[in-house]
């Protein structure tokens, strides 16, 4: 598996915290302040990254009036014309400047998910720290080799892909000489079911293509995305919103700034707790390891006296001999009298 790759100077593997992504998507809603607001919040709420989406209507679909161009389905956008909700979602192009201008200001990395070519030119003219392929065009591999081909890292989301789909855009991404390569397991709903997300899917794919994988969770608050970095994700993706009740394309999947602050807070607590396979003592432990059980005295014997099982009880502090011992002391004498509390111990068994 691929150790590790880094994006505008953060590295992203294992052995380092989860990368959080803040994906904006649509959830400016037509308003370049409101834009901007959301890039402030993600970074306030110690994301790593805001993600956009660089396209226009007439770049993803034809304006057409025809019922295959309306979306149907069980979904925030059933029975919209796909030309009249790509052109109200899109980020204008004309914003792009500026919003990464003001990532740099803040330190925050802004990168985007391109879908056509004149978008990778756009995105690689403003110093593009690294690309994103949507679930919807893991099949376009054109795409995908021309964002590989710019020696960007590629974070590439696998939501509806089959393995072999999977597998072909790993392959065109690679022979496109691709500088870093993320999988992110995905389920496209929106909202996703927990019992949808299959996150056992992580490690398999971490190992079968030798890259490093992650999750773009479009779950309903952030238990699914704690539980994927149990799994060995490192990398987390959530829509990301000032408000949900503000209303828009994506908002009612999407968290809020408490909600993204929560996020990488336990996405932090959890890496850490992953830690190493371990079954040593560590330091902690040893400090109170004599408050196990061990065997004492629990009624005076006087010296000489054989030991029945009525004299001696498995007790707490660890001060005496290990339970394990008890059947080897039964049936012993004593040195000396003891009284009650006394630990047992070898040197005073006769």
């Amino acid at each position: 598996m691929m150790a590790t790759l880094s994006i505008a100077g953060r590295p992203i593997g294992a052995e380092h915290p989860p990368y959080i992504v803040a994906e904006m998507s649509a959830n400016h809603n037509g308003s370049l302040e409101r834009a901007l607001q959301i890039i402030r919040a993600a970074h306030e709420a110690g994301a790593d990254a805001v993600k956009l989406q660089t396209y226009t209507a007439e770049t993803m679909t034809l304006d057409v009036n025809h019922p295959r161009f309306r979306v149907k389905g069980s979904n925030p956008w059933d029975g919209e014309h796909l030309f009249d909700l790509y052109r109200k979602a899109m980020t204008p192009w004309g914003w792009h400047e500026r919003l990464f201008a003001y990532g740099r200001e803040l330190g925050i990395t802004i990168f985007s998910s391109p879908f056509d070519r004149s978008a990778v030119e756009l995105l690689q003219s403003l110093g593009a720290p690294a690309y994103k392929i949507a679930s919807f065009e893991l099949v376009d591999l054109d795409l995908i080799r021309c964002c590989a081909a710019t020696g960007k890292p590629l974070i590439m989301s696998t939501g509806m892909a089959s393995l072999a789909e999977i597998s072909e855009a790993v392959q065109a991404a690679r022979e496109a000489h691709a500088q870093g390569l993320i999988l992110l397991k995905c389920t496209s709903a929106y909202p996703a079911p927990p019992e949808a997300i299959n996150l056992r899917t992580i490690p398999h794919m971490a190992e079968a293509f030798e890259v490093i994988a992650g999750l773009s969770d479009h779950t309903m608050g952030t238990g699914v995305s704690i539980a994927a970095i149990a799994m060995g994700a490192t990398f987390i993706e959530k829509h990301f919103t000032l408000a949900r009740a503000d209303g828009g394309v994506d908002s009612s999947f999407s968290l809020e700034p408490a909600e993204l602050a929560q996020l990488v807070k336990e996405s932090r607590t959890a890496h850490a707790a992953l830690g190493r396979v371990c079954y040593a003592q560590g330091e902690l432990e040893n400090s109170i390891k004599r408050y196990r059980r061990s065997l004492f005295f629990v009624r005076d014997i006087p010296a000489g006296a054989r030991i029945t099982e009525q004299d001696i009880g498995s007790l707490r502090p660890g001060d005496g001999l290990e339970p394990k011992f008890r059947s080897g002391v039964v049936g012993r004498s004593v040195k000396q009298a003891v009284v009650r509390g006394t630990p047992v111990s070898w040197d005073i068994l006769a």
